[in-house]
């Protein structure tokens, strides 16, 4: 059984949760992963991959995202959001709508940005939230993400509504924080909910206390996983020769640029364009289409 399930997370439970509650719906041995984590705090689109498809998960990571949050001024919190240690901040004079209009703007780019000090980061192989929580939090660098898009729904102070578009790596509970400060007010993550995932919205979703037999007829196709490559239609003959590990010849393509191949509407792999015109086997599937 290979294909693509999106699964709507509730809150107070963490993606490996969700993960092992839909593992009831399958064979004892399928194998299952899930594209991107969310906090326990966090509800919305978690993207559960089965079989082959996990082999592209890496690829759906990489798809721009959007969720809607809702951040709280006046407090900090240790977590960067309501689930931690919060603790309120004093003198604070609330910011006009304005102000916060103005310093939104300010987050829409490519922007360098510090991740949370508990988050499922690895630092040295080991994550941040665990060294953190032993007392051995280490300095984080700033790393660049983009948000393509940050669009304000209401405020009334203490409290901030958003829709935010981003790429792979950004984290919210950063543009909470990092907005606060720079209002000079603190702000933390209220609520946060994904809405999107590339093709993947949380209309698709299925509750993950379903039966089987209201979840599996919801299972999509694995070629959604590469839906955001360039696509390029190749032969039986050039299909096997990629399966055989061969370099083969597709021109136009500028070196580094990932292409997902595929043979009569199925998918044979992921590949990137080397030098002299020829594509290299990145992700394939040597056993026939899919």
């Amino acid at each position: 059984m290979n294909g693509i399930l999106v699964i709507d997370k509730p809150p107070g439970i963490t993606s490996r949760v969700a993960l092992d509650r839909v593992k009831r719906w399958f064979p004892r041995k399928a194998r299952l992963g899930h594209a991107g984590t969310l906090d326990p705090l966090a509800t919305g689109v978690l993207v559960v991959c089965i079989g082959d498809a996990t082999r592209l998960v890496n690829y759906i990571q990489a798809m721009r995202k959007s969720y809607t949050t809702r951040i709280r001024f006046g407090a900090r919190s240790d977590t960067d959001d309501a689930d931690g240690t919060i603790e309120l901040t004093e003198n604070v004079i609330s910011p006009t709508t304005d102000e916060v209009t103005s310093s939104l703007q300010t987050f829409v780019g490519e922007i360098d940005q510090v991740p949370p000090a508990y988050s499922a980061l690895k630092v040295g192989g080991k994550r941040v939230h665990k060294l953190t929580r032993r007392g051995n939090a280490p300095i984080l660098d700033a790393r660049p993400v983009r948000i393509n898009a940050i669009r304000m729904q209401h405020y009334e102070y203490p409290f901030l509504d958003v829709e935010i578009d981003c790429g792979k790596g950004t984290y919210i509970r950063s543009i909470a924080r990092d907005l606060g400060e720079q209002l000079g007010c603190g702000g933390l993550v209220e609520t946060l909910r994904r809405t999107r995932i590339g093709p993947f919205t949380v209309e698709q979703g299925v509750d993950i206390e379903a039966d089987r037999l209201d979840a599996l007829p919801h299972l999509q196709p694995m070629s959604l996983a590469v839906s955001e490559l360039p696509r390029v239609e190749i032969s039986r003959e050039v299909a096997q020769r990629v399966r055989c590990g061969q370099d083969v010849p597709i021109t136009g393509l500028q070196i580094g640029t990932l292409v997902a191949l595929f043979e009569k509407d199925k998918l044979v792999g992921v590949v990137t364009a080397i030098d002299n015109g020829y594509v290299h086997g990145e992700t394939i599937y040597r056993y026939g289409p899919h």
